[in-house]
């Protein structure tokens, strides 16, 4: 504790090294002297720790910050110095915002030093080689260092070298190599800012220029390897040059495709430009892992998570292979394995669970007993449900992008009402178009006034058929003495009536084909009379002609009123027949120019029953319910008829009479959801407020969703209601855009045109006292380019200075604010603004 303390308190007041230029290199164990030549392989210095306390120089002169003061500052101090740099920048440029101009900041370079500590002689050697930098780097590190001609000093303000002087072994970082008990060998990083940066002459300019010197060499920092460092980032999102490329911008890092990872690319990408989430990632955050918590992953997922943050936001990096956290990632969650292409969203539900259970401060969570409202105000019950929730749940991922609703359940018979409140993490909005359905139905006349219609209407997804045969009644103008019955067709033969209107509209599937029979409310105690029809084919077996009667054509409907005999049902089905007869327009244009043709309508009802060249007829027979015939069945003219409650008539045909058909009798009946009518429509176009309307609107829970209500004590089919009662300051939204069925997967291109700058939600918060502002600005969107199951993720992020840019794996390009909307926005990342 005394050294911890010691360091702690050199670090706040400095500690000051000369260098001296070396004259051999022992502590590398050999005796080669180094000359400061740019020409050699290697250069060197020694730092000798100064006893006595000196105030630091901080004049300006010449080269600024490639003067003879240097320092070794941690990360923290060292991102502070660019925001101070850059606000210098901003103050003399009137820019709004954090980013540095190019010619100023993009000079942010590191070097590889290797460093010998002899603890004997309180020296600290300093080794750079050509081997371990780049020709131009090597080149700027000795103009920097040469102490051939003056005196360096170097300032430790980073309180890590005060560790190598202790006796204390089990404080050395992991990454040094002992060469003796005297000597260690630490390989690192430092980073500097440019040392061509010209003086200020502003009293503002010189404190930027001084925090800008202070900075030149940032000492281990996130390379070193201990976990001690502190980087507290800035919220404001910062850039360091406004090139795409990423080398030389802080944030602009791309993600390498370990092969079909771009799901997983997308959503880190999102979350690593999250303002605070970035913050806390790079700061000191190991100390708040909990790995007494069964529900973590025992810190491994947030470490993991954490180094490839500081990856991403190091200066200078290249694109970063995040294998580490892919392999931990599989690990935890299985589904995630192997290098098939998944859900961007379903990684990022898991990620945000992962890291606040890994990061959960509770470390022993009580137990909470979850209240009914009970008649109590609203605004108690939320703020009782809130307080338990953060028992048991408090993290960073909480602090940000928990929020809660309202949950409100009626029960349909008893009009029990039960209000809970639930944590929101994230919206899953569906769109307007996945809650609704489109249905093609079939509606047929009972009177012979007319052909049959197909009707395209929409109705609930989760609906009932009252809700198809009101939205049928609407479109085919029914009247009021009027009702639709409504069948399922199969095969050429009613299988199934839709007489129970309480039953769900899921039961009938897109590929079904559906009739709606048009009949009297005064008729509805008569017996209903269902003809079908066949005909005879031919078919070959083994090799061999045979015939046998095949159904085809519309079943026809009608009620029996005041049928006696055979005739009766003759005459009825030639009267529902008539709108399928070729010969009828043809009879009524001359119908004007034929004296007495007012019975050529009859005259044709004759002509299909029998023709005078023919021996051939129709035949009607009973038939059962599957529309097979009844031996010995045939009905004749005069003899009468038995009646049921419903009586299956079988009408058989001759190739003659089929003839006389129109095609609309013998066409297909088209389908529920017609084959190719989504593919080829223009995409939809709803706005990201319709959504969430859709959303929150009260619906009825489905079938498979029963409700048990506490007054009945039976599971309901209870109302449900949704409304957001708190918002997080992180406000993640998902589009729904696949939607699954019992036999097809789709995607959904529908353009949802979502706010950029002001998504202002105060009209949808149902706590009308919440003092946050309900407001926010779009920061990140996780696009999905292709069809389900396949496709393409890529990742729009907001970078400051009304910038922003695609990251797409590896590849990290500007793009302009206008092409931030596409239909390809699948998740949309906002967070609160003060602006009202």
């Amino acid at each position: 504790m005394e050294e911890e303390a010691a360091a702690a308190a050199e670090e706040a007041r400095g500690v000051l090294y000369t260098a001296t230029m070396s004259l051999s290199t022992s502590s590398y164990g050999s005796a080669m002297k180094l000359i400061n030549n740019i020409f050699n392989s290697d250069f060197g210095f020694t730092l000798k720790r100064e006893e006595e306390e000196q105030p630091l120089q901080s004049d300006c002169a010449g080269e600024g910050a490639s003067g003879r003061d240097y320092a070794l500052v941690s990360a923290e101090m060292w991102l502070q110095a660019l925001k101070w740099h850059s606000d210098s920048n901003v103050a003399s440029r009137d820019v709004p915002s954090f980013s540095a101009a190019a010619d100023d900041m993009s000079d942010v370079y590191p070097l590889q030093l290797r460093l010998s500590v002899v603890r004997e002689t309180k020296s600290l050697a300093i080794k750079i080689s050509k081997k371990d930098n780049t020709v131009e780097l090597y080149k700027r590190a000795y103009r920097i260092f040469n102490v051939e001609n003056e005196l360096l000093r170097i300032w430790d303000f980073s309180g890590q070298t005060t560790l190598f002087f202790m006796n204390d072994r089990n404080k050395f970082p992991q990454d040094c190599q002992r060469q003796s008990d005297q000597e260690i060998l630490l390989e690192l990083q430092v980073y500097g800012l440019s040392d061509t940066m010209k003086c200020r002459e502003t009293k503002k300019d010189e404190m930027a220029l001084q925090q800008s010197r202070i900075a030149v060499s940032q000492y281990g920092g996130l390379h070193m390897g201990n976990g001690n460092t502190d980087s507290n980032f800035l919220t404001k999102y910062t850039t360091l040059g406004n090139n795409a490329a990423g080398t030389g911008a802080l944030g602009l890092t791309g993600l390498q495709n370990l092969g079909n990872t771009c799901f997983m690319n997308s959503a880190i990408q999102c979350l690593a430009h999250t303002p605070k989430l970035v913050d806390y990632f790079l700061g000191d955050y190991s100390k708040e892992i909990n790995q007494d918590n069964p529900l973590s992953m025992d810190g491994e997922l947030a470490l993991a998570f954490g180094d490839l943050l500081r990856k991403l936001w190091a200066p200078g990096a290249a694109p970063v292979a995040p294998r580490l956290f892919k392999s931990k990632l599989s690990h935890f969650a299985p589904q995630f394995s192997g290098f098939n292409q998944h859900d961007s969203q379903e990684l990022l539900a898991f990620l945000l669970d992962g890291l606040h259970e890994d990061l959960n401060r509770v470390k022993c969570k009580p137990y909470v007993e979850a209240k009914d409202a009970d008649g109590r105000p609203d605004e108690e019950v939320a703020d009782e449900y809130w307080r338990n929730h953060l028992a048991r749940n408090d993290s960073i991922v909480v602090d940000i992008c928990h929020g809660q609703y309202r949950s409100t359940l009626v029960c349909p018979v008893c009009s029990k009402v039960s209000v809970t409140f639930d944590p929101l993490v994230y919206l899953s909005l569906p769109l307007p178009s996945t809650t609704m359905r489109t249905m093609t139905v079939t509606v047929l006349s009972s009177d012979g006034s007319s052909k049959p219609l197909p009707f395209t209407v929409t109705v609930p997804k989760h609906g009932k058929c009252k809700d198809l045969i009101q939205a049928l009644s609407n479109a085919c103008s029914l009247k009021t003495d009027e009702t639709l019955l409504v069948a399922e067709i199969y095969s050429n033969h009613v299988i199934r009536y839709l007489e129970d209107t309480d039953d769900s509209l899921s039961l009938i599937r897109d590929d079904d084909r559906l009739v709606a029979y048009r009949l009297l409310k005064d008729n509805e105690k008569h017996p209903l009379l269902v003809f079908t029809h066949e005909r005879l084919e031919e078919q070959y077996i083994h090799m061999k002609a045979t015939s046998c009667w095949k159904a085809f054509g519309i079943p026809l409907v009608a009620r029996l009123c005041d049928v006696v005999n055979g005739s009766d049902i003759q005459n009825l089905f030639l009267t529902l027949f008539k709108p399928f007869q070729r010969y009828a327009a043809v009879a009524s244009d001359d119908s004007d120019d034929i004296e007495g043709s007012g019975n050529s309508e009859v005259e044709m009802e004759e002509d299909l029953l029998e023709d005078p060249h023919e021996e051939a007829e129709l035949e009607f027979f009973l038939a059962d319910e599957k529309g097979v015939k009844i031996n010995e069945s045939k009905i004749k003219m005069n003899e009468p008829v038995s009646l049921s409650r419903r009586l299956n008539v079988l009408v058989r045909w001759v190739d003659k009479k089929i003839e006389q058909c129109d095609p609309c009798f013998l066409s297909p009946l088209p389908e529920i959801l017609r084959s190719g009518f989504l593919s080829k429509r223009p995409p939809d176009s709803v706005s990201l407020y319709s959504c969430l309307e859709a959303f929150l609107k009260e619906e009825p829970l489905g079938p498979e969703d029963m409700w048990y209500c506490p007054g009945c004590k039976k599971p309901r089919q209870a109302k449900k209601k949704l409304d957001l009662w708190r918002l997080p300051e992180i406000l993640i939204i998902h589009l729904k855009r696949f939607s699954y069925s019992r036999y097809i997967k789709n995607k959904l291109e529908t353009f949802v045109d979502f706010p950029v700058h002001d998504l202002d939600l105060s009209n949808y918060i149902a706590y009308k006292n919440s003092k946050p502002s309900h407001r926010y600005v779009l920061y990140a969107v996780s696009n999905h380019y292709g069809t389900m199951g396949g496709g393409h993720y890529t990742a729009f992020v907001y970078h400051g200075g009304n910038q922003w840019f695609e990251f797409d794996d590896s590849r990290v390009d500007p793009i302009s604010a206008a092409e931030v909307k596409t239909t390809a926005a699948y998740v949309l990342f906002y967070r609160r603004t003060t602006n009202e």
